[in-house]
């Protein structure tokens, strides 16, 4: 499948402006995904936008409100919204730089691999990309992309440029409430002995090959078994009324998460801030 940009426009560093093109690094055709069927008719279930008291509305007629303390609703339309003018829709500034060991895991969102839009920018990336590799350094800077502003971590990767969104502090919710009633008295001499030759002897070099997503591999396997079962439940692939399957495409992601969320179990709120584990 052919990669599809989700962002393009100037990768920047002091004077210099790079074409770059933004694709995402994760890989998401591998996944076993399902459609909700209703068992008595077997056709798939839609999902459509509904007010109380009002039914079914159209996606012009929807605007975007957010809740005051009060209860009400302040209402901004799509226009308003996009007219903010933000730099970083177009330009990818890199205003800071450090060590890359610096930033912990806990900080990292998503990957996306940065890539030159032409010929001509090759060279001009490639000095970025072999200075950032010389010094060991990440850049940082923020980008705008499907309607939010990311912080974002730039650094060699292989033969070109990696770029990770992060998370911003007031994201990350605070370890202390969680932390602070585990003992910081010291460990067992003999037990922390073992504990680290057990480390030494299982310590390899990273390589994500070596892992398998079982759960995935069982699924498939489950798949292909019903599959050959002339015994397995079927229904009919219904072709009526593409139009509207597409229009709630959106709605039905949006359900699916949920529907996933729910099932790992809900996770709290976040806080401002964070405190640094030590």
């Amino acid at each position: 499948m052919v990669s599809r940009a989700l962002w393009k426009g100037q990768l920047r560093l002091s004077l210099v402006s790079i074409p770059v093109e933004v694709h995402s690094a994760r890989n998401s055709s591998s996944r076993v995904s399902f459609r909700q069927i209703h068992e008595p008719s077997g056709k798939p279930v839609r999902y459509q936008k509904t007010v109380q008291g009002v039914g079914p509305v159209e996606n012009e007629d929807i605007m975007k409100g957010y809740e005051t303390d009060d209860g009400d609703y302040i209402l901004l339309d799509k226009e308003e919204i996009d007219a903010i003018k933000l730099e970083t829709k177009k330009t990818l500034e890199l205003v800071q730089f450090v060590e890359i060991a610096e930033i912990e895991p806990i900080w990292f969102d998503r990957p996306y691999y940065v890539v030159p839009s032409d010929e001509l920018a090759e060279d001009a990336y490639r000095v970025v990309r072999d200075a950032l590799r010389q010094t060991k350094k990440a850049g940082l800077g923020q980008l705008t992309m499907r309607g939010k502003e990311y912080l974002c971590a730039i650094r060699p990767c292989g033969d070109g440029l990696l770029m990770e969104t992060l998370h911003y502090e007031a994201d990350i919710r605070d370890a202390d409430p969680l932390f602070s009633g585990i003992e910081d008295d010291a460990s067992d001499e003999e037990l922390l002995e073992v504990a680290t030759q057990l480390i030494d002897k299982k310590t390899a070099p990273f390589d994500a090959a070596a892992f398998e997503d079982h759960y995935a591999a069982a699924l498939k396997e489950l798949i292909a078994t019903k599959m050959k079962s002339k015994k397995t439940p079927r229904a009919k692939a219904s072709n009526d009324g593409g139009g509207a399957e597409a229009e709630n495409v959106v709605d039905l992601m949006d359900a699916l998460k949920k529907s996933l969320g729910q099932s790992k179990g809900a996770k709290g709120g976040k806080t401002s801030r964070r405190k640094k584990a030590s």
